[in-house]
Order: C-alpha cells, then sequence, then structure tokens
C-alpha cells in the first residue's frame, strides 16, 4: 500500500466527520428557528384571528399550509439567493404584500401586548389615540421610503 493512501482515506474520514457534524448542527438550528417560528405565531394567535376577523373559519387548513409554505419558500429562497428578473409593477406588488405581512405582524403584537392603550394612557392622549395610530403609520411609510430611496443600491 502507498503512503499517499493513508491520507486520503484520513481525509475521507475527516470529510465524512465534518459533513455529519455540519448536517447535525443545521438541522438543530433550523428546528430550533422552526419551533420558535411556531411558538411565535401561537402566542400571537394571528391564524385563529385572522379567520375570526375574516368569517372564514371553514379555510384554516389553507391558512396553515400558506403559513408553512411560505416559511419552507423564504428559507430555500434565502439559501439559494436567487435572482428574479421581475417587471417593476409586480415587484411593486410583492413589497406591498411583505408590507401587509409585516404590519399584521406588528399590529398582532400589539394587540396581544396591548401596547397603544398603555402608552396612551401614560403620554395622557387617550382620547386622540386615533392620532397616535396614525402617526406612527406614517412615520413607518415614510421611514421606510426614506430608506428605499437614499440608502438602497439599483
Amino acid at each position: 500500500m502507498f503512503p499517499f493512501m493513508k491520507i486520503v482515506k484520513v481525509k475521507r474520514k475527516s470529510m465524512i466527520i465534518n459533513y455529519t457534524i455540519a448536517i447535525i448542527l443545521g438541522l438543530g438550528g433550523g428546528l430550533a428557528v422552526g419551533a420558535g417560528f411556531v411558538a411565535f405565531l401561537t402566542v400571537l394567535g394571528v391564524i385563529p384571528r385572522l379567520t375570526q376577523l375574516t368569517k372564514t373559519k371553514n379555510y384554516i387548513r389553507f391558512y396553515e399550509w400558506g403559513v408553512i409554505v411560505g416559511a419552507v419558500t423564504g428559507s430555500w429562497i434565502s439559501l439559494r439567493e436567487p435572482i428574479f428578473r421581475l417587471p417593476s409593477i409586480l415587484v411593486v406588488f410583492i413589497g406591498l404584500f411583505a408590507g401587509v405581512f409585516v404590519g399584521l405582524l406588528a399590529a398582532a403584537l400589539t394587540e396581544v401586548l396591548n401596547v397603544f392603550p398603555i402608552l396612551a394612557k401614560r403620554v395622557g392622549v387617550a382620547e386622540k389615540i386615533t392620532y397616535l395610530l396614525m402617526a406612527i403609520v406614517f412615520g413607518k411609510i415614510f421611514g421606510s421610503l426614506f430608506h428605499w430611496i437614499y440608502f438602497v443600491d439599483r
């Protein structure tokens, strides 16, 4: 047996160990993040609240599958980093839907924590809570537009 064959066998064992460790860490990390995501959605009650507000309790399975497919697709896209050549108008709608999702998630979080009523009472503007909400909404809109116009490279 040639001496270099031992080196090749050692490298193969080392590569197998490295791949096995990477697979275990990847699966463990994915399970931890997935469990946290599911716990977050469960605590907020996003899906039951959405079905309650839209009066579509018969379609709850579609909501659940939508969340699952969205999470898996988002994970796949973040790993692959594909480049899509899409028309500008389609990108606008995709951005709009992403913004609606983030807004609904933030609204659900604030609803669960009762942030706005507590803030309005502390600041002393409980009767003007609509203005407080609109100020926050417009602040987010203008802040996002400022960020995208000035800081995002095209």
